[in-house]
């Protein structure tokens, strides 16, 4: 049974969620403030997280920022209609998606879903051999997917599984481009719908962390109105 954490200062969400997910067949743990999360989390990690941004003592932004020190869990942040500032923000900062309210609790159920079979896979729990979860060499680039580790020139690179998605999309055909929307068949079920812009974000995000360990790393490349290509170095 996956545990999930649900962070929000709206009790009627924290309840009307919560009760969804518990007839989905999730344990889930309310949290109506991003310290008190903060403070459970710090004794034992939920395997996903379900944030809204704005909450009191500390909100979803620095509560995700906290997260992203030591861990690459799925996190999934619940915006406001018009906070798009907040989303883009968001998903550079690490987050795996965001939903926005007021949202359908099924939209929210089967994004969870889908986030989960992936950290699923790449944890190990899929363990069949496949061109998916073989380690893939592609110059200073190794992925491992059954222990979500990334290495860019013998140097860790810690990443989200949407972020380690994208990447391994790309780096399986050097020099081919991808479009954005196979980039979101890729990150996201059919029956998520997300925007270009979701899709580059993921990918400043990824580069962002890349450029950490080297930063003259380009691998990855634009192609304006196309979508992204890896060049293999």
């Amino acid at each position: 049974m996956h545990k999930i954490a649900l962070v929000d200062d709206d009790r009627n969400i924290l309840t009307s969620v919560s009760m969804t997910l518990e007839a989905e067949g999730f344990e889930v743990e309310t949290y109506n403030d991003g310290q008190a999360a903060l403070d459970a989390f710090n004794k034992r990690l939920p395997d996903m997280a379900v944030l809204d941004i704005k909450m009191p003592r500390m909100d979803g932004m620095d509560l995700l920022q906290r997260l992203r020190q030591k861990t690459s869990m799925p996190v999934i942040f619940l915006t406001s209609k018009d906070d798009e500032i907040d989303e883009v923000l968001g998903l550079r900062m690490g987050a795996d998606d965001y939903v926005k309210k007021p949202f359908s609790q099924r939209l929210l159920v089967e994004r969870i879903r889908a986030l989960l079979r992936r950290q699923d896979a790449i944890s190990g729990e899929v363990t069949d051999e496949s061109e998916d979860t073989k380690i893939m060499q592609r110059g200073h680039l190794t992925m491992d997917p059954l222990r979500h580790a990334v290495k860019w020139k013998d140097r860790d690179v810690s990443l989200t599984v949407t972020e380690f998605l994208l990447l391994q999309a790309l780096a399986q055909r050097p020099g081919f481009v991808k479009s954005r929307d196979q980039l979101m068949d890729v990150a996201y079920d059919d029956q998520v719908y997300v925007d270009d812009r979701t899709i580059d974000s993921h990918i400043k995000r990824l580069r962002k962390k890349m450029r950490q360990v080297d930063d003259e790393f380009s691998a990855i490349e634009t192609l304006y109105g196309i979508g992204y290509r890896y060049n293999e170095e």
